[in-house]
């Protein structure tokens, strides 16, 4: 995730201080990757090292207000105007786990990919109950698509790696009718009660 740009980005609507960044990152993104304050304060010193940021004098209660220089404007736009890199793709733990486990003598590769499929049907669930909160929330709702939506991938990859499996003459586990129990399932509506379940099993930031 680009703190970086995020902070640029809030910046450039107006000056702000660490900590107020904090809250409207969080705010905007419905909590999904909590930020540290020090993580802010951190990045905010490095944008400032680099020339994209400029802090004001500090208030009477210590704070700072820091706001975007020219350079970080301009770096905000090229941002808007650029497109995310997906060529290298990022390491994705369960991916390594799940290729080592095929490659690995005495693993069980049936007990993962159950307990996988599992979890993502626990982290779907959370998913949706978290979206029948967010109510007319445009970007918390497009955000908790968008997890949906991979937790829905995943669970199909797992079945493709079942399948695989059982192709190759290698027992997995066994098949549920009518294909996965999460491939199917679209955000919908649920009871309440689900913001701090997403947090905990999104598992915040990195």
């Amino acid at each position: 995730m680009s703190v970086k740009h995020a902070v640029l980005s809030l910046l450039q609507e107006q000056p702000q201080h660490g900590y107020h960044l904090k809250a409207e990152f969080e705010r905007r993104t419905g909590g999904t990757w909590p930020l540290n304050v020090g993580q802010v304060y951190t990045t905010l010193q490095r944008l400032e090292r680099d020339g994209l940021v400029r802090a004001h004098d500090p208030a009477v209660d210590g704070s700072v207000v820091y706001e975007t220089t020219p350079l970080g404007s301009s770096t905000v736009r090229e941002w808007w105007d650029g497109v995310v890199d997906r060529a290298a793709p990022a390491r994705d733990e369960l991916t390594i786990k799940v290729a080592l486990a095929v490659t690995t003598q005495g693993v069980d590769v049936e007990a993962i990919l159950r307990r996988q499929r599992t979890a993502s049907l626990q982290l779907l669930q959370a998913l949706n109950r978290a979206r029948s909160q967010a109510g007319s929330d445009l970007a918390w709702s497009l955000v908790l698509d968008r997890l949906s939506f991979d937790a829905q991938a995943e669970a199909q990859w797992l079945d493709h790696v079942e399948a695989s499996l059982r192709r190759r003459g290698s027992p997995g586990p066994s098949p549920v009718a009518g294909g996965s129990p999460i491939a199917a399932t679209a955000p919908v509506a649920a009871p309440s009660h689900a913001t701090s379940d997403l947090t905990t099993t999104t598992g915040g930031t990195q």
